[in-house]
């Protein structure tokens, strides 16, 4: 998998003039440090998750798997873009999430709802290198529902004899028209349905995971990662909502460009 996060040793965290020359030098060298070919892990990976809302089940995608960058160009599993200006530690970047949590209605636990689309979040957000891990930020705008999706997520690299670790943990911020597109009941599908009305407000949902890269041989790799979220009252008081949480993850067998 990418080094996407090199955590610094006690001496690096503890002088801030150090940091400070960090800063700057990385500022200045990340505008022209863009690859001229792709850098980076690219295979097939099956996307797993479990079932929020009633009557769906726990579901399996198929998909290409990416992870890295061709000149200003990257992606990173489900988030692509291209970075602009250099930032800190590294750059404003212009973003879209694959996002797959809409949902068919056609169950007879639904019946009466119609068919929530998957969410189309654009927006900016950046990948800072800091010597005490990588941050992510995010700020999109979901075309299908017209909501915000907001993200904060710190991670770390942990190396072992046989395969690398990259712990996280992550905070996601939903708008409250991201949330009632998704998990609200409106007058006519409560008639047509006998679910209760539901207007939700907005959610704050806290995530952990866990991924490991594994070689296999050479430049292949198997790549595995796993998260679990924990929804607040917003999305579970929602009467087609069936879970309190919610663990995802993926399997890949990848390929690493140089």
């Amino acid at each position: 998998m990418l080094s996407f996060i090199r955590l610094a040793g006690p001496t690096a965290i503890a002088a801030p003039l150090a940091l400070a020359a960090s800063f700057a030098s990385y500022s200045a060298a990340a505008q022209t440090a863009f690859p001229d070919h792709y850098v980076g892990d690219l295979g097939g990976a099956a996307f797993l998750k479990t079932g929020v809302v009633r009557g769906q089940d726990n579901s399996t995608l198929l998909l290409p798997y990416v992870y890295g960058d061709y000149g200003r160009f990257f992606g990173r599993i489900d988030t692509f873009g291209v970075k602009t200006l250099a930032i800190g530690w590294g750059h404003l970047e212009l973003v879209g999430r694959v996002n797959t949590e809409g949902f068919r209605t056609d169950t007879a636990a639904l019946q009466g709802l119609s068919d929530r689309r998957n969410p189309v979040p654009l927006g900016v957000g950046t990948f800072q290198r800091t010597p005490i891990g990588g941050v992510f930020l995010y700020a999109m705008h979901d075309v299908t529902s017209g909501g915000l999706l907001a993200e904060a997520t710190w991670g770390s690299k942990l190396e072992t004899a046989w395969a690398t670790f990259y712990p996280l943990i992550s905070l996601e911020y939903r708008s409250s028209a991201y949330v009632n597109y998704l998990y609200g009941v409106t007058a006519g599908e409560s008639a047509a349905s006998g679910y209760a009305a539901y207007s939700p407000g907005a959610s704050v949902v806290p995530l952990v995971g866990l991924a490991a890269s594994i070689p296999i041989a050479g430049a292949w790799a198997l790549q595995l990662q796993f998260r679990y979220r924990w929804f607040d009252s917003a999305i579970t008081n929602s009467p087609i909502v069936s879970a309190r949480t919610q663990q995802t993850g993926n399997i890949a067998i990848t390929y690493e460009f140089k």
